[in-house]
């Protein structure tokens, strides 16, 4: 069996795309990009310093204008385009995407790519139908214009672990607005920047319009204060967001943000077991359990606890481990050494609060930075309960499911955390389900399913899980200015 990345070439990205060119000129550093599996190098990516953010933001500011300018049926229509660049790609998109994340291939074509399509195809459907100007009586007896006009030149920040996907989410309603983007990618995951621009080009959209600056936190850094910025669009911690926002906040600055999760899947009473448990698996270890969206909480009702137990037990010992390459690998390696540490010290502090490991947990043997996927006996009140692990480790605590209303301690326990970006409620009573959903202080809940996104609907999430949603209509309108005309 070939390992990645032996079976793709090296790939050499620059520093920054500026205007439809990549720069080539020497960056004056680099950073190699290396395989989750194997640790080889697979390629290297460009720094972007204050030079190469000055020009893509320049390249932004002077594309504003025509972009700006256009129809909104032919920003959807390019919007349109762009997914089916994409989609004609799928396949090298998600052999990349294994290769410098170490996402199982059985999951990244969906997952990664046709994500990013989906995202891009809904907003070529809404874009032409978006209210961008309306008419209402005016109080004083004559015409109220209300126009939407673009905010400006966004700074976008993208994170690693589903980087074309989140672009996707990012690009849609900031150009359906009629704005101008500058990405920055993560250090760890910039080689399918490269194939997104020759997309963009495919696609026919201006140059200008989307820009690329790569490089690490300094450069994040140099993007979100540069004075030709208008807004900032983030997705990542919640401790760098709130960095973020607080800069943003000292220049009265837009910004919206996508940030952690705790999420809780509540499994009511009368749930079938066997039409469940698959999917409160797959909830937490899709990606390798790298989503800020993972269904991490399992809460079980202790009048079933133990049947649940030893059912998801079963199922996450079964979870194929290994080279991400192999499309029978359920569970491939972490981004790098430090994330895998960071999970296996989380496991070992969840033993000494006294939570229970059931199976997994441990370093398998075998190339790359693998951890066997946990599951994890614990109370609401521990760390692993209430912390971001971002790894493949599933916490199932108990709920008390007596009395008059048998989901009121699901609930309370599902809301007690600083978290608030997904959930999930499962039960054979879909109605009911739904209304228990509607008790959670989350963004987006999925009934009898881990579909907690919908690609024409806003996505985000409350409390520490940020500010603002993408996707949707109401995504759009986080790109946009309201202007009032009083004639």
């Amino acid at each position: 069996m070939t390992l990645m990345p032996e079976s793709m070439p090296m790939v050499e990205v620059a520093a920054s795309y500026v205007a439809g060119k990549w720069i080539t000129e020497a960056p004056a550093e680099t950073i190699d990009v290396t395989s989750p599996t194997t640790g080889e190098v697979l390629g290297s990516v460009g720094v972007a310093g204050p030079a190469e953010v000055d020009a893509a933001v320049a390249a932004a500011r002077d594309a504003l204008p025509g972009w700006g300018q256009t129809s909104p049926a032919e920003r959807g229509a390019a919007l349109g385009r762009l997914a089916d660049a994409l989609a004609a790609r799928k396949g090298e998109l998600a052999d990349l995407t294994t290769a410098e994340i170490g996402s199982p291939r059985s999951w990244s074509t969906f997952g990664q790519v046709i994500t990013a399509v989906g995202v891009l195809k809904a907003y070529a459907a809404i874009t032409g139908d978006y209210p961008f100007c309306t008419t209402r009586p005016s109080m004083t007896g004559g015409t109220v214009l209300v126009r939407q006009v673009p905010v400006g030149v966004v700074g976008a920040i993208v994170p690693w672990n589903t980087p074309l996907f989140i672009a996707a989410l990012k690009l849609g309603p900031a150009l359906a607005a009629g704005c101008t983007v500058v990405l920055k990618p993560a250090p760890d995951a910039p080689l399918e920047f490269a194939v997104l621009t020759e997309a963009i080009e495919e696609a026919g959209i201006p140059d200008g319009v989307v820009n690329v600056v790569n490089g690490g936190a300094a450069t994040g850094e140099l993007l979100t204060g540069h004075a030709g910025i208008d807004k900032v669009s983030f997705t990542g911690s919640t401790a760098v967001g709130a960095r973020i926002a607080a800069k943003c906040g000292s220049l009265i600055r837009r910004c919206s943000l996508e940030l952690g999760g705790k999420s809780a899947a509540i499994v009511l009473p009368d749930a079938e077991l066997d039409n469940t448990v698959p999917g409160l698996v797959s909830g937490v270890m899709g990606n390798n359990g790298q989503l800020c969206a993972a269904l991490t909480r399992i809460l079980l009702p202790r009048s079933r606890y133990d049947e649940y137990v030893v059912a998801l037990t079963q199922a996450v010992a079964k979870l194929s481990v290994g080279n991400p390459a192999d499309r029978s690998t359920d569970i491939g390696p972490l981004i790098n050494e430090a994330a895998r540490d960071r999970v296996e010290e989380f496991v070992s502090r969840a033993r000494e609060e006294g939570a229970t490991v059931l199976v997994g947990g441990e370093r398998p043997d075998g190339p790359g930075w693998l951890v066997a996927p946990a599951l994890v006996a614990a109370t609401n009140d521990m760390e692993i309960a209430r912390e971001e692990v971002f790894g493949p480790v599933a916490v199932v605590i108990a709920y008390d499911d007596t009395g008059e209303d048998d989901a009121a301690d699901a609930v309370a326990i599902a809301n007690d955390s600083r978290y608030g970006l997904v959930g999930a409620v499962w039960s054979s009573d879909s109605e009911r389900a739904a209304a228990v959903a509607a008790r959670l202080q989350v963004g987006s809940v999925a009934v009898n399913s881990t579909a907690v996104l919908d690609f024409a609907s806003p996505f985000g999430g409350f409390k520490q899980s940020g500010i603002g949603r993408e996707g949707g209509p109401e995504g759009i309108a986080g790109f946009v200015e309201h202007q009032v005309i009083i004639r």
